[in-house]
């Protein structure tokens, strides 16, 4: 096992060659070892050591005493943080989160025994090179098996957050469950553990779950299991959600497949779950087409995306944007569109937010399971024309206008209120028909015809 020894940073085997000067042992241990075995480079390294907390304190210079009462050290190699935590068991988990108590041991096996899935429960000897793997871990990475470590249902009654982290390694690792660990994840979510799960602690697995190859296997999880339901019961309504003949999919497969599609920013891929969640409220049958229509489906699922993701504690930029793109994904360009329509268009969702609503729509396009050429050239047509006219300085709020308050408070003797917004805005409408009005000298006589009529 050199070659995986050979890829463990320099400040890693300082620390554990500090350990051994002190008489203790330590093991590299966790996320970095299932990504070493994976072939990928971790990013973030934990150490295992039979050394006790006090003592991990004394063998280095620069230390966080970030959980002391959990056996857990931060020590700083330069700048660079690395959590060295004691080998332990724990008692019972009567909060949901944390043990009520830690009994510090020595053997390597009984520290990995509480840990939630095979995959994180391997441990290397840095001396030796030696894998420790007593729950066939290994053998479950090269199956593409995510399987709880021993009696799943001890496991998730030990803390409820299991439950999702168990479904994002489904997706982060490409696998699928272990049938017995996927019979305890749909059992604990009636536990009272998993109820005690904060907000914070979802909202933090689902951001994680979006940077997953395929982010739509971790909410197919949340969906068999039932955790779904509890966490964001809006969503069970667009499963078998029959959609018009434009798609291959009901709304909760187009969902996922929009997802899927998605660039892999979170932001941008929670918006793409989250898009269409107004349309079963939506969906009526129309005799003229003899389909499905949504009408507003994109403003009731705005409505309805505020406050889940307030319910999830995202802050208030996050909701913002998350909103606002499923508010305006909708985007139903015509090459036949003046260049004031486009404008307009920009002015009403934002020059910051459009590019995200053509990645957005792109998604949206490739989700439909159906030929999607035709759509993602309109939408690079309609992106090209909202890029030059941005690059070219169109005027899209008031703030964009040659003059402004002071210039109508000056020159026209207005006085600031609702009547000199109500001029800046008539100015505006007239620079998005005519940019070439946008002067100083222009918009002054026509503010001046306005006032006077």
């Amino acid at each position: 096992m050199d070659d995986l020894l050979a890829k463990v940073p320099a400040a890693v085997h300082f620390l554990l060659r500090r350990l051994r000067e002190r008489g203790h042992r330590g093991w590299i241990v966790g996320g970095c070892v299932r990504d070493l075995l994976r072939g990928l480079q971790p990013k973030d390294w934990d150490i295992a050591t039979d050394a006790r907390p006090e003592q991990v304190v004394a063998a280095f210079d620069h230390v966080i005493a970030t959980g002391l009462q959990h056996g857990t050290v931060t020590v700083l190699v330069g700048t660079e943080p690395f959590e060295v935590t004691t080998l332990r068991g724990e008692g019972a988990y009567h909060d949901g989160r944390r043990p009520e108590s830690v009994q510090f041991v020595d053997d390597i096996t009984a520290d990995l025994a509480r840990r939630d899935f095979t995959c994180n429960a391997i441990a290397i000897d840095p001396q030796s090179g030696q894998v420790i793997d007593p729950f066939g871990g290994r053998a479950d990475l090269r199956a593409g098996i995510v399987r709880a470590v021993g009696n799943a249902e001890e496991r998730f009654a030990e803390d409820g957050l299991r439950v999702l982290r168990g479904a994002r390694f489904v997706a982060a690792l490409a696998a699928s469950l272990d049938p017995a660990t996927e019979r305890a994840m749909a059992s604990a979510r009636a536990h009272a553990t998993f109820r005690k799960v904060s907000a914070e602690r979802i909202r933090e697995e689902w951001l994680k779950s979006m940077h997953a190859p395929k982010p739509s296997q971790a909410f197919s999880v949340m969906l068999r299991t039932g955790v779904l339901g509890l966490i964001a019961p809006e969503l069970l309504e667009s499963v078998g959600c029959a959609q018009n003949r434009y798609h291959a999919f009901d709304v909760w497969g187009h969902a996922m497949a929009c997802l899927d599609a998605c660039e892999p920013a979170a932001l941008l891929r929670l918006a793409a779950l989250l898009h269409d969640i107004g349309k079963p409220r939506t969906r009526a049958f129309s005799d003229k087409t003899n389909d499905y229509t949504f009408y507003e489906h994109e403003r009731i699922g705005a409505e309805m995306v505020e406050p889940l993701l307030h319910r999830l504690k995202f802050g208030n930029d996050e909701r913002a944007k998350v909103t606002a793109l499923v508010r305006h994904h909708l985007i139903c360009y015509e090459p036949g569109w003046s260049n004031a329509a486009v404008r307009r268009w920009l002015r009403r969702v934002g020059p910051d937010l459009a590019p995200d609503l053509f990645r957005l729509g792109r998604a949206d396009a490739l989700g439909k399971g159906l030929d999607a050429a035709a759509d993602l050239a309109r939408l690079a047509e309609f992106e090209r024309r909202t890029q030059q006219l941005v690059t070219a300085g169109a005027a899209l709020s008031v703030r964009d206008l040659a003059i402004g308050g002071n210039e109508l408070r000056s020159e026209l003797g207005m006085a600031p209120g609702p009547a000199m917004g109500r001029v800046l805005g008539q100015l505006l409408e007239l620079v998005l028909d005519e940019p070439e009005r946008n002067t100083r000298e222009g918009l002054l006589e026509a503010a001046r015809r306005l006032v006077g009529s």
